[in-house]
Protein backbone atom coordinates (compact mmCIF):
# COMPACT_ATOMS: atom_id res chain seq x y z
CA UNK A 1 0.00 0.00 0.00
CA UNK A 2 0.93 3.12 -0.89
CA UNK A 3 1.20 5.21 2.22
CA UNK A 4 1.91 8.88 1.04
CA UNK A 5 -1.05 8.74 -0.93
CA UNK A 6 -2.91 8.31 2.71
CA UNK A 7 -0.40 11.20 3.91
CA UNK A 8 -1.35 13.65 1.60
CA UNK A 9 -5.43 12.45 1.62
CA UNK A 10 -5.43 13.84 5.01
CA UNK A 11 -4.33 17.48 4.61
CA UNK A 12 -7.55 18.44 3.17
CA UNK A 13 -9.54 17.11 6.42
CA UNK A 14 -6.91 18.70 8.44
CA UNK A 15 -6.81 21.97 7.03
CA UNK A 16 -10.51 22.32 7.18
CA UNK A 17 -10.40 21.05 10.88
CA UNK A 18 -8.26 23.81 11.66
CA UNK A 19 -10.25 26.34 9.62
CA UNK A 20 -13.29 25.41 12.06
CA UNK A 21 -11.25 25.64 14.98
CA UNK A 22 -10.20 28.93 14.34
CA UNK A 23 -13.81 30.17 13.21
CA UNK A 24 -15.26 28.75 16.27
CA UNK A 25 -13.07 30.61 18.80
CA UNK A 26 -14.26 33.83 16.81
CA UNK A 27 -15.91 36.02 19.16
CA UNK A 28 -19.41 36.79 17.78
CA UNK A 29 -21.42 39.48 18.33
CA UNK A 30 -25.04 40.83 17.46
CA UNK A 31 -25.64 43.49 15.09
CA UNK A 32 -27.26 45.53 17.26
CA UNK A 33 -27.99 48.38 14.63
CA UNK A 34 -29.96 45.80 12.43
CA UNK A 35 -31.53 43.91 15.07
CA UNK A 36 -32.81 46.87 16.65
CA UNK A 37 -33.85 49.27 13.53
CA UNK A 38 -37.14 50.67 13.06
CA UNK A 39 -38.55 52.82 10.53
CA UNK A 40 -40.33 55.29 13.41
CA UNK A 41 -38.21 56.36 16.17
CA UNK A 42 -40.67 58.31 17.67
CA UNK A 43 -42.93 57.10 20.75
CA UNK A 44 -40.43 55.86 23.22
CA UNK A 45 -39.94 57.02 26.59
CA UNK A 46 -36.92 59.56 28.08
CA UNK A 47 -34.13 57.07 29.01
CA UNK A 48 -32.14 58.06 31.68
CA UNK A 49 -28.60 56.05 32.81
CA UNK A 50 -27.95 56.29 36.66
CA UNK A 51 -24.55 55.35 37.36
CA UNK A 52 -22.76 53.54 40.03
CA UNK A 53 -20.39 54.05 43.12
CA UNK A 54 -17.27 56.05 41.53
CA UNK A 55 -19.19 56.48 38.16
CA UNK A 56 -19.53 60.38 37.88
CA UNK A 57 -16.24 62.96 37.98
CA UNK A 58 -16.33 65.28 40.11
CA UNK A 59 -14.49 68.89 40.28
CA UNK A 60 -14.27 71.98 42.40
CA UNK A 61 -16.87 74.05 41.45
CA UNK A 62 -14.44 76.78 42.07
CA UNK A 63 -11.30 76.23 40.19
CA UNK A 64 -12.43 73.32 37.78
CA UNK A 65 -10.08 71.16 39.19
CA UNK A 66 -11.20 67.83 38.79
CA UNK A 67 -10.99 65.68 42.27
CA UNK A 68 -12.27 62.43 41.05
CA UNK A 69 -10.38 60.91 39.20
CA UNK A 70 -7.86 63.95 38.08
CA UNK A 71 -6.31 61.77 35.22
CA UNK A 72 -3.61 58.74 35.21
CA UNK A 73 -0.94 60.38 37.15
CA UNK A 74 -3.76 60.92 40.14
CA UNK A 75 -4.92 57.39 39.72
CA UNK A 76 -1.90 55.78 40.24
CA UNK A 77 -0.47 58.44 43.43
CA UNK A 78 -3.17 60.04 44.94
CA UNK A 79 -4.99 59.10 48.13
CA UNK A 80 -7.71 61.15 47.28
CA UNK A 81 -7.74 62.91 50.67
CA UNK A 82 -9.92 65.77 48.89
CA UNK A 83 -12.87 63.44 48.57
CA UNK A 84 -13.85 63.14 52.38
CA UNK A 85 -16.72 65.24 53.09
CA UNK A 86 -16.55 67.79 56.11
CA UNK A 87 -18.88 67.06 58.58
CA UNK A 88 -20.93 69.20 60.61
CA UNK A 89 -19.71 68.36 64.32
CA UNK A 90 -23.31 69.82 65.39
CA UNK A 91 -25.49 68.25 62.93
CA UNK A 92 -23.79 65.36 62.16
CA UNK A 93 -24.62 66.25 58.70
CA UNK A 94 -22.39 66.94 55.57
CA UNK A 95 -21.25 70.07 54.89
CA UNK A 96 -22.13 71.36 51.36
CA UNK A 97 -18.62 70.36 49.23
CA UNK A 98 -17.50 72.14 46.66
CA UNK A 99 -17.12 69.22 44.56
CA UNK A 100 -19.64 69.01 42.04
CA UNK A 101 -20.03 66.53 39.27
CA UNK A 102 -19.27 67.01 35.98
CA UNK A 103 -19.85 64.36 33.75
CA UNK A 104 -20.02 60.17 33.84
CA UNK A 105 -16.29 58.46 34.51
CA UNK A 106 -16.70 57.31 31.27
CA UNK A 107 -13.22 55.59 30.50
CA UNK A 108 -10.17 55.17 32.63
CA UNK A 109 -6.90 54.01 32.22
CA UNK A 110 -8.23 52.47 28.79
CA UNK A 111 -10.81 50.52 30.81
CA UNK A 112 -14.26 51.45 30.01
CA UNK A 113 -17.03 52.20 31.95
CA UNK A 114 -19.89 53.96 30.54
CA UNK A 115 -18.79 55.05 26.91
CA UNK A 116 -19.68 51.94 25.06
CA UNK A 117 -23.25 51.78 26.50
CA UNK A 118 -23.79 55.67 25.85
CA UNK A 119 -22.53 54.81 21.81
CA UNK A 120 -25.08 51.80 21.77
CA UNK A 121 -27.88 54.13 22.81
CA UNK A 122 -26.76 56.82 20.39
CA UNK A 123 -25.75 54.44 17.43
CA UNK A 124 -27.82 51.18 17.82
CA UNK A 125 -31.01 53.09 19.73
CA UNK A 126 -31.02 56.31 17.78
CA UNK A 127 -31.29 58.20 21.22
CA UNK A 128 -30.15 61.82 21.48
CA UNK A 129 -28.27 63.57 24.19
CA UNK A 130 -30.72 65.66 26.27
CA UNK A 131 -30.08 67.87 29.54
CA UNK A 132 -32.99 68.80 32.31
CA UNK A 133 -33.96 72.63 31.36
CA UNK A 134 -33.71 72.34 27.95
CA UNK A 135 -36.25 71.21 25.44
CA UNK A 136 -35.30 67.82 23.67
CA UNK A 137 -33.98 68.28 20.21
CA UNK A 138 -35.26 66.78 17.76
CA UNK A 139 -38.98 66.60 19.23
CA UNK A 140 -40.35 63.83 19.53
CA UNK A 141 -37.61 61.37 18.96
CA UNK A 142 -35.96 59.52 21.76
CA UNK A 143 -34.10 61.04 24.46
CA UNK A 144 -31.60 59.74 26.89
CA UNK A 145 -30.31 61.53 30.35
CA UNK A 146 -27.23 61.14 32.10
CA UNK A 147 -28.10 61.40 35.83
CA UNK A 148 -24.88 62.31 37.04
CA UNK A 149 -24.61 62.61 40.89
CA UNK A 150 -22.18 63.28 43.65
CA UNK A 151 -22.01 59.52 44.71
CA UNK A 152 -20.69 59.97 47.78
CA UNK A 153 -23.79 61.96 49.27
CA UNK A 154 -26.73 59.71 51.05
CA UNK A 155 -28.61 57.53 48.39
CA UNK A 156 -31.51 58.99 49.72
CA UNK A 157 -30.58 62.71 48.56
CA UNK A 158 -29.52 61.21 45.39
CA UNK A 159 -32.76 59.86 45.03
CA UNK A 160 -34.68 63.32 45.72
CA UNK A 161 -32.24 64.57 42.59
CA UNK A 162 -33.68 62.21 40.63
CA UNK A 163 -37.34 63.01 41.24
CA UNK A 164 -36.50 66.50 40.83
CA UNK A 165 -35.09 65.54 37.42
CA UNK A 166 -37.89 63.34 36.27
CA UNK A 167 -40.08 66.14 37.20
CA UNK A 168 -38.07 69.02 35.22
CA UNK A 169 -37.64 66.57 32.45
CA UNK A 170 -41.98 66.06 32.19
CA UNK A 171 -41.87 70.18 32.07
CA UNK A 172 -39.47 69.92 29.56
CA UNK A 173 -41.38 67.50 27.01
CA UNK A 174 -44.68 69.57 28.24
CA UNK A 175 -46.20 66.26 29.13
CA UNK A 176 -47.25 66.26 33.09
CA UNK A 177 -47.64 62.51 32.77
CA UNK A 178 -44.46 61.31 31.04
CA UNK A 179 -42.90 58.19 32.08
CA UNK A 180 -39.01 57.50 31.81
CA UNK A 181 -37.44 54.71 31.62
CA UNK A 182 -34.21 53.93 34.11
CA UNK A 183 -31.01 51.77 33.39
CA UNK A 184 -29.13 51.93 36.52
CA UNK A 185 -25.73 50.58 37.06
CA UNK A 186 -24.35 48.77 40.55
CA UNK A 187 -25.50 51.85 43.54
CA UNK A 188 -27.52 53.69 40.93
CA UNK A 189 -29.44 50.65 41.19
CA UNK A 190 -30.43 50.93 45.05
CA UNK A 191 -31.18 54.84 44.19
CA UNK A 192 -33.81 53.82 41.55
CA UNK A 193 -35.39 51.09 44.02
CA UNK A 194 -35.77 53.77 47.12
CA UNK A 195 -37.29 56.40 43.96
CA UNK A 196 -39.83 54.20 42.97
CA UNK A 197 -41.29 53.11 46.49
CA UNK A 198 -40.66 56.58 48.16
CA UNK A 199 -40.52 59.19 45.68
CA UNK A 200 -38.65 62.32 47.37
CA UNK A 201 -39.62 61.39 50.83
CA UNK A 202 -37.28 60.54 53.38
CA UNK A 203 -38.42 58.00 55.55
CA UNK A 204 -35.25 56.89 57.39
CA UNK A 205 -35.89 59.12 60.73
CA UNK A 206 -37.50 55.86 61.88
CA UNK A 207 -38.76 51.91 61.21
CA UNK A 208 -41.96 52.29 59.92
CA UNK A 209 -41.03 52.96 56.59
CA UNK A 210 -44.48 54.34 54.75
CA UNK A 211 -44.30 53.43 51.01
CA UNK A 212 -46.14 55.74 48.12
CA UNK A 213 -44.97 54.70 45.16
CA UNK A 214 -44.57 58.35 44.47
CA UNK A 215 -41.80 57.20 42.10
CA UNK A 216 -43.45 54.74 40.52
CA UNK A 217 -46.23 56.62 38.77
CA UNK A 218 -43.52 58.21 36.60
CA UNK A 219 -41.39 55.34 35.32
CA UNK A 220 -42.24 52.33 32.75
CA UNK A 221 -39.54 50.42 33.15
CA UNK A 222 -36.57 50.18 35.48
CA UNK A 223 -33.46 47.62 34.20
CA UNK A 224 -30.80 46.95 36.89
CA UNK A 225 -27.11 46.31 36.43
CA UNK A 226 -25.05 44.53 38.89
CA UNK A 227 -26.78 45.92 41.60
CA UNK A 228 -26.12 44.54 45.38
CA UNK A 229 -29.90 44.55 45.93
CA UNK A 230 -28.60 42.61 49.29
CA UNK A 231 -25.70 44.57 50.00
CA UNK A 232 -21.81 43.47 48.96
CA UNK A 233 -19.07 42.13 51.06
CA UNK A 234 -16.86 43.82 48.73
CA UNK A 235 -17.37 47.08 50.56
CA UNK A 236 -16.63 45.74 54.13
CA UNK A 237 -13.10 44.87 52.46
CA UNK A 238 -12.71 48.48 51.14
CA UNK A 239 -13.81 49.85 54.77
CA UNK A 240 -11.45 47.30 56.48
CA UNK A 241 -8.31 47.99 54.50
CA UNK A 242 -9.33 51.18 52.27
CA UNK A 243 -10.62 50.95 48.54
CA UNK A 244 -7.66 49.94 46.25
CA UNK A 245 -6.66 52.38 43.32
CA UNK A 246 -3.67 52.09 41.30
CA UNK A 247 -0.34 51.84 43.31
CA UNK A 248 -2.32 53.47 46.47
CA UNK A 249 -6.38 54.37 46.73
CA UNK A 250 -9.27 55.93 48.87
CA UNK A 251 -8.19 54.95 52.73
CA UNK A 252 -11.06 54.12 54.93
CA UNK A 253 -11.18 57.28 57.02
CA UNK A 254 -11.82 59.55 53.79
CA UNK A 255 -14.86 56.56 52.86
CA UNK A 256 -16.11 56.81 56.57
CA UNK A 257 -17.39 60.02 55.44
CA UNK A 258 -19.55 59.27 52.47
CA UNK A 259 -23.23 58.19 53.61
CA UNK A 260 -23.21 56.39 50.40
CA UNK A 261 -21.18 53.34 50.89
CA UNK A 262 -22.27 52.48 54.43
CA UNK A 263 -25.49 51.99 52.50
CA UNK A 264 -23.89 49.20 50.72
CA UNK A 265 -23.15 46.53 53.24
CA UNK A 266 -24.70 43.34 53.48
CA UNK A 267 -28.45 43.75 54.74
CA UNK A 268 -29.58 42.94 58.10
CA UNK A 269 -30.66 39.27 57.17
CA UNK A 270 -27.23 38.28 55.46
CA UNK A 271 -24.73 35.52 56.87
CA UNK A 272 -21.94 37.96 56.84
CA UNK A 273 -19.52 36.03 59.31
CA UNK A 274 -18.54 32.88 60.24
CA UNK A 275 -15.82 30.77 62.03
CA UNK A 276 -12.48 28.86 60.68
CA UNK A 277 -15.29 25.41 61.60
CA UNK A 278 -17.85 27.02 59.26
CA UNK A 279 -20.71 28.18 62.14
CA UNK A 280 -21.92 31.67 61.22
CA UNK A 281 -21.75 34.30 64.03
CA UNK A 282 -24.86 36.79 64.83
CA UNK A 283 -23.08 40.00 64.76
CA UNK A 284 -24.75 43.17 64.20
CA UNK A 285 -23.00 44.67 61.40
CA UNK A 286 -24.44 47.98 62.24
CA UNK A 287 -23.88 48.71 65.77
CA UNK A 288 -20.75 50.48 65.96
CA UNK A 289 -19.67 48.23 69.01
CA UNK A 290 -19.18 45.21 66.92
CA UNK A 291 -16.41 48.14 64.63
CA UNK A 292 -14.82 49.09 67.86
CA UNK A 293 -14.63 45.42 69.05
CA UNK A 294 -12.53 44.33 65.52
CA UNK A 295 -11.05 47.88 65.30
CA UNK A 296 -12.04 48.51 61.78
CA UNK A 297 -11.70 51.22 59.79
CA UNK A 298 -11.46 54.86 62.22
CA UNK A 299 -10.79 52.17 65.28
CA UNK A 300 -8.10 50.62 63.79
CA UNK A 301 -4.93 52.43 65.67
CA UNK A 302 -2.76 52.90 62.72
CA UNK A 303 -6.26 54.78 61.34
CA UNK A 304 -6.59 56.73 63.84
CA UNK A 305 -2.74 57.84 64.16
CA UNK A 306 -3.19 58.50 60.26
CA UNK A 307 -5.75 60.96 61.49
CA UNK A 308 -4.17 62.12 64.56
CA UNK A 309 -1.27 63.64 62.17
CA UNK A 310 -3.25 65.41 60.47
CA UNK A 311 -4.19 68.67 62.49
CA UNK A 312 -1.48 71.01 64.05
CA UNK A 313 -2.37 69.63 67.75
CA UNK A 314 -3.45 66.31 69.75
CA UNK A 315 -6.66 68.55 71.10
CA UNK A 316 -7.79 69.40 67.35
CA UNK A 317 -7.31 65.54 66.38
CA UNK A 318 -8.79 64.32 69.36
CA UNK A 319 -12.06 66.38 69.13
CA UNK A 320 -12.11 65.45 65.17
CA UNK A 321 -11.97 61.71 66.17
CA UNK A 322 -15.12 62.10 68.53
CA UNK A 323 -16.83 63.76 65.97
CA UNK A 324 -16.00 61.30 63.78
CA UNK A 325 -16.96 58.46 65.82
CA UNK A 326 -20.47 60.18 66.41
CA UNK A 327 -20.69 60.56 63.01
CA UNK A 328 -20.22 56.73 62.42
CA UNK A 329 -22.93 55.74 64.69
CA UNK A 330 -25.16 57.75 62.92
CA UNK A 331 -24.45 55.97 59.37
CA UNK A 332 -24.58 53.13 60.69
CA UNK A 333 -28.32 53.07 61.79
CA UNK A 334 -29.27 55.37 58.68
CA UNK A 335 -27.71 52.21 57.05
CA UNK A 336 -29.69 49.96 58.85
CA UNK A 337 -32.97 51.27 57.83
CA UNK A 338 -31.95 51.89 54.52
CA UNK A 339 -30.78 48.83 53.48
CA UNK A 340 -34.42 47.71 55.40
CA UNK A 341 -36.38 50.55 53.82
CA UNK A 342 -35.95 48.24 50.12
CA UNK A 343 -36.91 45.27 51.38
CA UNK A 344 -39.93 45.28 53.76
CA UNK A 345 -43.41 43.78 52.55
CA UNK A 346 -45.05 45.73 50.51
CA UNK A 347 -48.98 45.91 48.87
CA UNK A 348 -48.09 44.44 45.37
CA UNK A 349 -45.76 46.72 43.80
CA UNK A 350 -46.84 48.38 40.49
CA UNK A 351 -43.47 47.92 38.75
CA UNK A 352 -41.68 44.73 37.71
CA UNK A 353 -37.28 45.27 37.94
CA UNK A 354 -35.45 43.58 35.30
CA UNK A 355 -32.24 42.55 36.55
CA UNK A 356 -28.91 42.06 34.91
CA UNK A 357 -25.54 40.33 36.57
CA UNK A 358 -22.95 38.18 37.01
CA UNK A 359 -22.27 34.49 38.01
CA UNK A 360 -19.26 33.21 36.24
CA UNK A 361 -16.33 34.90 39.03
CA UNK A 362 -16.07 34.29 42.77
CA UNK A 363 -17.05 36.82 44.88
CA UNK A 364 -16.76 37.94 48.38
CA UNK A 365 -19.78 36.92 50.50
CA UNK A 366 -18.72 36.59 54.22
CA UNK A 367 -15.95 37.29 56.40
CA UNK A 368 -14.33 34.99 58.56
CA UNK A 369 -12.42 35.30 62.53
CA UNK A 370 -10.27 33.18 63.27
CA UNK A 371 -8.71 33.03 66.50
CA UNK A 372 -5.22 32.91 66.99
CA UNK A 373 -3.43 32.94 70.24
CA UNK A 374 -6.63 33.85 71.77
CA UNK A 375 -7.09 36.88 69.96
CA UNK A 376 -9.86 37.47 66.95
CA UNK A 377 -8.50 38.11 63.98
CA UNK A 378 -10.82 38.47 60.46
CA UNK A 379 -9.86 36.76 57.50
CA UNK A 380 -11.03 38.68 54.42
CA UNK A 381 -9.84 35.76 51.89
CA UNK A 382 -9.69 32.03 51.97
CA UNK A 383 -5.80 32.63 52.02
CA UNK A 384 -5.09 34.46 54.90
CA UNK A 385 -6.39 31.72 56.85
CA UNK A 386 -3.57 30.97 58.84
CA UNK A 387 -4.38 28.21 60.93
CA UNK A 388 -7.55 26.14 58.36
CA UNK A 389 -9.89 23.39 60.07
CA UNK A 390 -9.35 20.29 57.90
CA UNK A 391 -12.75 19.22 55.57
CA UNK A 392 -13.51 22.85 55.25
CA UNK A 393 -13.80 24.20 51.99
CA UNK A 394 -13.16 27.70 52.52
CA UNK A 395 -13.82 29.13 48.91
CA UNK A 396 -17.14 27.48 49.12
CA UNK A 397 -17.77 29.35 52.43
CA UNK A 398 -16.25 33.01 51.98
CA UNK A 399 -16.62 33.04 48.05
CA UNK A 400 -20.10 32.98 45.61
CA UNK A 401 -20.60 33.27 42.19
CA UNK A 402 -20.82 36.63 41.00
CA UNK A 403 -19.02 39.57 39.22
CA UNK A 404 -16.33 39.98 41.46
CA UNK A 405 -18.23 42.72 43.59
CA UNK A 406 -21.52 41.35 44.10
CA UNK A 407 -22.90 38.40 44.02
CA UNK A 408 -25.79 36.26 42.54
CA UNK A 409 -27.53 36.14 45.26
CA UNK A 410 -27.66 39.69 45.99
CA UNK A 411 -28.14 40.66 42.99
CA UNK A 412 -31.38 38.42 43.05
CA UNK A 413 -31.71 39.60 46.55
CA UNK A 414 -31.73 36.30 47.99
CA UNK A 415 -30.10 35.46 51.39
CA UNK A 416 -29.16 32.23 50.09
CA UNK A 417 -27.22 30.91 46.18
CA UNK A 418 -29.74 28.00 46.53
CA UNK A 419 -32.76 28.62 43.80
CA UNK A 420 -34.52 26.56 45.70
CA UNK A 421 -35.11 28.29 49.09
CA UNK A 422 -37.47 31.04 48.67
CA UNK A 423 -36.54 34.50 49.77
CA UNK A 424 -37.35 35.14 53.31
CA UNK A 425 -40.61 36.69 54.14
CA UNK A 426 -38.77 40.15 55.08
CA UNK A 427 -37.19 40.80 51.61
CA UNK A 428 -39.80 41.74 49.03
CA UNK A 429 -38.37 41.92 45.22
CA UNK A 430 -40.65 42.49 42.52
CA UNK A 431 -38.73 40.64 40.10
CA UNK A 432 -39.89 40.28 36.59
CA UNK A 433 -36.76 38.13 35.99
CA UNK A 434 -33.12 37.91 35.31
CA UNK A 435 -30.15 37.64 32.59
CA UNK A 436 -26.95 36.16 33.60
CA UNK A 437 -23.81 37.61 32.17
CA UNK A 438 -20.27 36.39 32.36
CA UNK A 439 -18.62 39.44 32.97
CA UNK A 440 -16.91 41.40 35.36
CA UNK A 441 -18.95 44.34 37.45
CA UNK A 442 -17.27 47.18 35.97
CA UNK A 443 -17.32 46.40 32.28
CA UNK A 444 -20.93 44.92 32.52
CA UNK A 445 -21.62 48.25 30.24
CA UNK A 446 -19.68 46.84 27.45
CA UNK A 447 -21.29 43.51 27.60
CA UNK A 448 -23.02 42.56 23.88
CA UNK A 449 -25.57 40.50 25.45
CA UNK A 450 -26.65 43.25 27.79
CA UNK A 451 -26.30 45.54 25.25
CA UNK A 452 -28.68 43.69 23.14
CA UNK A 453 -31.46 42.83 25.84
CA UNK A 454 -31.19 46.15 26.84
CA UNK A 455 -31.99 47.54 23.46
CA UNK A 456 -34.71 44.51 23.41
CA UNK A 457 -36.17 46.08 26.82
CA UNK A 458 -36.39 50.00 25.49
CA UNK A 459 -37.37 49.76 21.90
CA UNK A 460 -40.22 46.85 22.37
CA UNK A 461 -43.44 47.73 23.26
CA UNK A 462 -43.70 44.68 25.19
CA UNK A 463 -40.54 43.23 25.82
CA UNK A 464 -41.89 39.77 26.80
CA UNK A 465 -42.46 38.50 23.33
Amino acid sequence: MDTRWHIRSRWPSLAALLILSCACTTPMKPDLERLHRQNDPSGQPPVILIHGILGARLADGETGAEAWFGGLGRLIFSDYDELALTIDPETLEPVPSRLTPTGLTDRVAGRDYYGNIIEVLETAGRYRRAQPGRPPDGGSGRHYYVFAYDWRQDNVVNAQRLADWIDQIRRDHGDPDLKVDLIAHSMGGLIARYYLRYGRTDVLDDNQFPVNFDGAATVRRTLLLGTPNLGSASTLHAFIKGYRIGLRGIPTEVLATMPSVFQLFPHSLSEWLVTTEGRPLQRDLFDIDVWRRFQWSIFDPEVRQRILARFETAEEGTTYLRTLEAWFDKRLKRARRFVWSLTVPVPQAPYRLVVFGGDCQLTPTRLLVEEVDGVSEIRLRPTDIARPVAGIDYDMLMLEPGDGTVTKASLLAREHLDPSLRRHQYIDFPLDYPLFLCEHHDRMTGNPTFQDNLLHHLLNRDPRR
